[in-house]
């Protein structure tokens, strides 16, 4: 006869084993998926689109197999509750055709690599009370264009997650969490999976001529444009950046204010009680919560100093990688004209 607590002790180490998931080591999309997701985000760029992703959680392993783009809508209308529906409907004929319908996050266009905000964060917060492990899949045609496929996975790194839950960004905190504006966002590497009958096919429609107008577009040294429109952007996010620190200049100044009215206080009920006690009087207390000068500051939130502080490293990394590109082709054209 079977012990009982031995099946119970079975079941708990079962159920210990499935709550401890294996760290997300790389997202695998399947080739379909992929084009859709470029298909939607050029046909409305500069506009910004979003759509779903469906696929399975396997292991440390997240498999992006399809997606379906969100549509646009006006503003008069009830988005969340149009967008809700929109998405059961389609999840549910998709589960009737035998796709893959389990949510495993989202993706969304993006201009010139600016996708640091609130709002992202926002959403992967909304995601990830239903959903255990989900990614944000960046696209960004801008930069495509560039001869790149501008395409990256991010999630949130769990440390940065609880302390939003906590809503405490000051200075203490992320001091004693040891967490810096590089530890926000985690990038997984995108892996992109085709099975062997597609793979054949594509082999099929390679075209006989060896160089094609894309091989030719490579060349074109001119990057003003792209190069321009970082810039531009970079400059913003500085301003923006050297206004939260006026933020934090002005909270130091009215802390530091506030500590030397502090002492001033002090120093005079000190000498009062020395006059009570010399007159034999009960001592007044040192702190007096009544007091205005004794009201706290409220520390400013340091996120969206982070989040800025992100964007403006992504806009340097696409300027470096743009300029380098640019001095490679410079260097390539001189050489042929040497020769």
């Amino acid at each position: 006869m079977a012990n009982p607590a031995m099946g119970r002790s079975f079941l708990q180490a079962m159920t210990s084993v499935e709550e401890v998931a294996p760290p997300l080591r790389v997202v695998q999309m399947e080739g379909l998926a992929v084009l859709k997701i470029i298909k939607h985000c050029k046909e409305f760029s500069p506009a910004l689109v979003t759509g779903q992703l469906l696929g399975l959680d396997v292991g440390s392993v997240l498999e992006v197999t399809n997606c379906f783009p969100f549509p646009t809508r006006e503003e008069d209308e009830e988005l969340e509750a149009d967008g809700a529906n929109y998405q059961l409907e389609m999840m549910r004929c998709l589960r009737e055709v035998n796709v893959d319908n389990n949510t495993v996050g989202w993706y969304q266009s993006t201009l010139l690599g600016s996708f640091q905000t609130a709002e992202l964060i926002e959403t992967f917060m909304n995601y990830q009370e239903n959903i255990r492990r989900c990614v944000c899949i960046i696209y960004d045609p801008s930069r495509s264009n560039q001869g790149v496929v501008a395409l990256k996975a991010l999630r949130l790194s769990d440390s940065f997650m609880d302390l939003y839950r906590s809503n405490n960004f000051n200075g203490e905190k992320l001091r004693e969490k040891k967490l810096s504006w590089v530890d926000v966002f985690e990038e997984i590497p995108i892996k992109v999976s085709n099975s062997a009958l597609i793979s054949a096919f594509m082999t099929e429609l390679e075209p006989d001529s060896p160089v094609t107008q894309c091989d030719f577009d490579r060349l074109k040294l001119s990057s003003a444009p792209f190069m321009e429109r970082n810039l531009e952007f970079l400059i913003e996010c500085m301003d923006d950046l050297t206004a939260e620190q006026n933020k934090f200049q002005y909270y130091y100044r009215n802390l530091s204010r506030q500590q030397a009215q502090q002492q001033v206080w002090l120093q005079k009920r000190r000498q009062e009680n020395m006059q009570r006690k010399a007159a034999g009087e009960e001592p007044l207390p040192e702190e007096d919560p009544s007091n205005p000068i004794f009201k706290p500051i409220v520390e400013p939130s340091r996120l969206d100093s982070y989040l800025i502080t992100n964007q403006i490293s992504n806009y340097c990394n696409q300027v470096n990688g743009a300029a380098g590109q640019g001095f490679s082709k410079l260097y390539l054209m001189k050489a042929l004209h040497e020769n």
